[in-house]
């Protein structure tokens, strides 16, 4: 599953694509306009970015220029309708690493983001460093860091939040995480859980005390929002 997000003010367009990139298993964050899109680059930390040209309040050109200068590598591809050579040669020059012409194919514009994807390493397949509010964690290597440097998780903790990443934007009961990460013959109590989350939401939330990010579902038990 990779994180895509599209940059495009037509509303039809960006519901089209959003509904074909989610039918193949992606999630996908929509801009309406180039500065929302270029805030959503830093924020929602996408695999890749799908880039209309004509924008209102920011143009995709200064969209590039904007988050190339500010150090952002995710990968870019251009969609315009502009038929000129020179747009697309100015788009990949500023830091751009594909392009396409409206009107596409949509499956050329999926095997276009998945050679992408390949091609610069970002798979999109669970296995890369995930960002959770504060914090950078890499599941296969037990490690997670912040703006300050490491910091230092349980093997628990790394299991209700891979539990919980598995279940992105999805309610999760407080019984599924005693199964998934304890297992029936532990015995642990719901209150057990309670308490990893109050650890983890000091890790990962700016505000601990109002969580974005771990958010209690009343009634049932959590829910993680990257």
């Amino acid at each position: 599953m990779a994180r895509i997000l599209i940059i495009e003010d037509e509303v039809e367009m960006a519901k089209g694509l959003k509904d074909n990139f989610e039918f193949d298993g992606d999630k996908v964050i929509v801009a309406k306009d180039g500065i929302d899109g270029c805030e959503k680059a830093r924020t929602e930390h996408p695999d890749i970015i799908i880039l209309d040209l004509m924008l209102p309040r920011m143009s995709g050109f200064d969209v590039v220029k904007e988050l190339r200068g500010s150090g952002v590598t995710t990968p870019i591809l251009i969609l315009t309708a502009r038929g000129q050579e020179v747009d697309k040669v100015v788009g990949l020059e500023l830091g751009a690493d594909d392009y396409m012409t409206k009107p596409f194919s949509v499956r050329e514009l999926l095997a276009r983001v998945k050679a992408i994807l390949r091609r610069t390493g970002t798979t999109g397949n669970g296995t890369d460093p995930k960002v959770i509010g504060r914090l950078v964690v890499d599941f296969e290597k037990y490690t997670a860091s912040d703006e300050h440097g490491e910091v230092e998780l349980t093997q628990k903790e790394y299991e209700i939040l891979r539990y919980l990443l598995a279940h992105a934007d999805e309610a999760v009961s407080r019984d599924d995480l005693l199964n998934k990460v304890w297992g029936y013959n532990e015995f642990p109590t719901t209150r057990t859980i309670d308490n990893f989350i109050v650890r983890l939401r000091k890790r990962i939330e700016v505000d601990p005390v109002r969580p974005r990010h771990i958010l209690t579902v009343h009634g049932m038990g959590y829910k993680l929002v990257p």
